[in-house]
């Protein structure tokens, strides 16, 4: 029989769920090489490959086949041709601006070790999709709000979360959609860049924010009293922001997120807080030109930087701090800690904070590949995120477990059942 692949989903899967890998029909021990390949949505290739050994019935089972030295990973590890893909193109980092088309992945079996590869001798593809059967999506353009809201299938009403990005801009939608697919009604806010947004990052105003925030707690699809916050690096201390003036904020988890303002000025009324200082000297840039800007930010805790430390003591919210302890972008560790000390110094409940080692900035939904470097639009330069590939998709899987049943807990009350496993 000739070898085949056999992908458990078959054809489609959804891209945060993890997919099943096998190969039938080898010979009895045969070594062969396998090779994952997906472009993105600008035809930028993305690639892995691994070096197999077959069973002696000649068959091929990556969750009990151990991948051999010389590949983009070694090891048992099941998805590891999901995880290890990497970029063709220097400094590219994997992202999906059209939720509504699945990626297409690649795969391709060669006979043999060798650095070229031998004949082919099976090949299969396979669809990672981002929105589940029945979540709808929904453009939202009410008043100054530029967003989409992804609505799970049945009548609802759903817990609500709103979901905020960094200093990219534009309006990603693949973290709330997959979120969506969970059960949560989440709204993936733009706030500059985007249509008619502002399109600089001088200075925002919570007004915006606030505009959102009401949509949310207004909608018939959306359970009350309150909404959850979920934002990542610059959209983390949008949130904290937000949870510290506005209303019917019930739960914030930030991912890699900073308790100090940055980057611009924040507005809100009467109250203006000015970004954290930066010191461009602090920059150090490798030999091969990517900067590492880990200790660009002055600290919150001294001098005229201490009016951009947000006051996070006056939020009716509970919070929860994922953090990368390899973030290269900020000092992800040190903001949390210091953010849980100024809640408990104002007798407020401890936040939860789950580190995870080894884990870089971006820590996106699970299986989205590391990225290591890439262009920062503020700095116009490379810059390095931090992260170690394998403990970097390991922070992934759980820190996507603990968001969730963090939700769950403050938005509908079901207990959370869940522990961290790092």
């Amino acid at each position: 029989m000739a070898p085949s692949i056999r992908l458990s989903p078959a054809a489609r899967s959804l891209f945060d769920q993890p997919l099943a890998i096998a190969v039938q029909g080898l010979g009895p021990r045969q070594q062969v090489t396998l090779r994952t390949s997906l472009r993105d949505e600008t035809g930028e290739l993305f690639q892995a490959s691994a070096r197999y050994q077959a069973g002696d019935d000649g068959e091929l089972d990556l969750a009990r086949c151990p991948a051999l030295p010389g590949g983009s990973f070694s090891g048992l590890e099941p998805m590891g041709l999901l995880w290890a893909l990497q970029p063709q193109k220097p400094f590219w980092r994997l992202v999906k601006r059209d939720v509504q088309s699945p990626f297409l992945l690649q795969l391709e079996v060669f006979e043999g070790h060798g650095e070229r590869h031998g004949r082919l001798l099976a090949q299969a593809q396979h669809e990672r999709a981002f929105l589940r059967d029945g979540v709808r999506r929904v453009p939202v353009r009410e008043g100054r709000i530029r967003a989409t809201l992804f609505l799970p299938p049945g009548d609802g009403p759903f817990p609500g979360i709103i979901d905020l990005y960094g200093t990219g801009g534009g309006l990603p939608e693949y973290r709330a959609c997959l979120l969506a697919n969970h059960g949560f009604a989440v709204l993936a806010l733009a706030f500059y860049s985007y249509e008619d947004l502002p399109k600089g990052m001088k200075e925002f105003h919570l007004e915006y924010f606030e505009e959102a925030v009401n949509y949310m707690l207004h909608h018939t699809q959306v359970k009350g009293p309150g909404i959850g916050l979920l934002g990542h690096s610059k959209g983390g201390d949008l949130c904290v922001s937000m949870a510290s003036f506005l209303k019917g904020i019930t739960a914030t988890a930030l991912i890699n997120g900073s308790v100090a303002n940055v980057g611009a000025v924040l507005r809100y009324k009467d109250i203006t807080i000015p970004p954290l200082g930066i010191n461009p000297k602090r920059i150090k840039v490798s030999k091969s030109g990517i900067a590492d800007i880990i200790d660009v930010l002055n600290s919150p805790l001294e001098g005229p930087d201490q009016q951009s430390f947000i006051p996070l003591e006056k939020a009716q919210c509970c919070f929860l701090f994922i953090v990368g302890q390899d973030d290269h972008n900020w000092k992800s560790e040190f903001f949390a800690v210091e953010g849980s000390k100024r809640l408990q110094a104002h007798g407020k409940e401890k936040p939860e904070i789950v580190c995870y080692p080894g884990a870089g900035h971006y820590i996106e939904p699970p299986f989205f590949p590391m990225c290591a470097a890439s262009m920062h639009l503020l700095f116009g330069k490379p810059v390095m995120w931090g992260g170690e590939p394998k403990a970097h998709c390991e922070a992934q899987i759980d820190a996507w477990q603990q968001i969730q049943a963090f939700f769950r807990k403050h938005l509908t009350g079901e207990p959370s059942g869940t522990s961290s496993k790092l």
